[in-house]
């Protein structure tokens, strides 16, 4: 068996020039589930040219898809002495989600056993191997967590940095009136629930905001994103995270707008599935770049962006709307069922028609739209991962801006 090496040469002097992985796959149509040893002669010949190429000091990979109905793949990372070190997981964020892991987890607990029934027993299996990134732990975030979590996920990474607050308890699940005098984390008060709950499940807690180098490094070591926040920034930071690290990420949002007597003109939810190589949210209308200008200059420098706004520069960034909390869950279980239609495709239509589902609840109706033709925004990000500084943002470099 030979193969024509003349097309990775452009690849490996891209990776030089921006300090980039290989990632070679390649397929046994005989179905064969492992490496051979003429993998073994054909990888340690390949990357030992490439390292000598590169002059790299990460892994490089090698992976193999197989003929079977999922398009199975397991691989292996190459390191820098050329020893070969197995793959925990693969994971390809297309319209469905593909996720194979190398372990076996052995017997799943008995409470995941009647989602088994509903959605299969890989299924379960994958929810069990899975770590899930929330970032916002309140309104939509904490039905978010509570689903995922007695729906058997193994590992969480929850990132928020405000307390509960009395006006925060009409809407954040497992919260007391003692965590609002108290002032606790609203993290903390998740990882308690689901320490609780007595899963096994394993939580991490990031008490920080989404703009620090320590939570962006610790969502991009999980599976999937759910953001759950209303500030602009945030969402824009999330989107171009999912492409830097190729991971699918599931947008929330929830708007009710006040009639200022005491009632509410509108009410409205949308959740966003976002692919690494899709429309972001700004191509889908969610945010634009003036609000995003306008929110950096709301966090950097507050006295400015009031002048702005007073002189009609730019228009103000909305803050403290009207909450509801069955508004709320509705939508937090539409992004939950989002990510469970993806990971087991049961829809009689195809995934790539429910890329945004909005919801109008004055109207009683809700819309799917399918994906679009994207922008290209992050087209340049897709797998870049770790940079300096992080995302390619001064924000996220060690020393921050101010």
């Amino acid at each position: 068996m030979t193969w024509s090496t003349d097309s990775i040469i452009p690849l490996l002097a891209k990776a030089t020039r921006e300090d980039l992985a290989i990632l070679k796959v390649h397929s046994h149509p005989n179905g064969f589930p492992q490496f051979s040893t003429l993998d073994d002669k054909s990888d340690g010949e390949l990357f030992d040219s490439v390292f000598g190429w590169t002059d790299s000091t990460f892994p490089h990979a090698s992976a193999i898809m197989l003929p079977d109905e999922d398009g199975t793949m397991f691989g292996r990372a190459i390191l820098p002495d050329g020893t070969f070190q197995q793959l925990d997981s693969i994971l390809v964020p297309g319209d469905n989600l593909h996720f194979w892991t190398a372990n076996d987890i052995g017997k799943l607990p008995s409470f995941t056993q009647r989602h088994a029934q509903l959605f299969g027993l890989g299924t379960t299996r994958k929810l069990r191997e899975m770590a899930v990134a929330v970032v916002g732990c309140s309104g939509t975030g904490s039905p978010v967590i509570e689903q995922l979590a007695r729906l058997g996920v193994g590992r969480f990474v929850l990132v928020d940095p405000d307390k509960v607050e009395e006006k925060n308890l009409n809407r954040i699940l497992n919260s007391t009136h003692e965590d609002a005098v108290l002032g606790r984390l609203k993290v903390e008060v998740m990882s308690r629930a689901i320490t609780e709950m007595g899963f096994g499940t394993e939580v991490e807690i990031i008490p920080e905001d989404l703009a620090t180098p320590e939570a962006v490094k610790k969502i991009a070591e999980c599976d999937v994103i759910f953001g759950c926040m209303d500030g602009v920034e945030g969402r824009h930071r999330l989107n171009r995270l999912a492409s830097f690290y190729v991971l699918p990420y599931f947008d929330l949002g929830v708007r009710l707008d006040a009639d200022g007597e005491g009632g509410i003109n509108g009410a409205f939810g949308v959740v966003n599935y976002i692919r690494p190589d899709g429309t972001t949210l700004n191509d889908r209308g969610l945010y634009t770049l003036e609000q995003l200008k306008s929110a950096g200059l709301l966090r950097t420098n507050p006295k400015a962006y009031r002048e702005q706004v007073e002189a009609g520069y730019i228009r103000g960034v909305a803050v403290d709307r009207p909450a509801v909390i069955s508004i709320n869950m509705q939508i937090a279980s539409t992004a939950v069922n989002e990510f469970l239609a993806r990971l087991h495709p049961y829809r009689s239509d195809d995934n790539k028609n429910f890329a945004m589902a909005s919801t109008s609840f004055f109207h009683g109706f809700t819309r799917r739209d399918a994906e679009e033709s994207p922008s290209g925004m992050f087209f340049n990000n897709i797998g870049k991962g770790d940079v300096y500084p992080l995302l390619e943002m001064p924000l996220l470099s060690d020393e921050g801006i101010t």
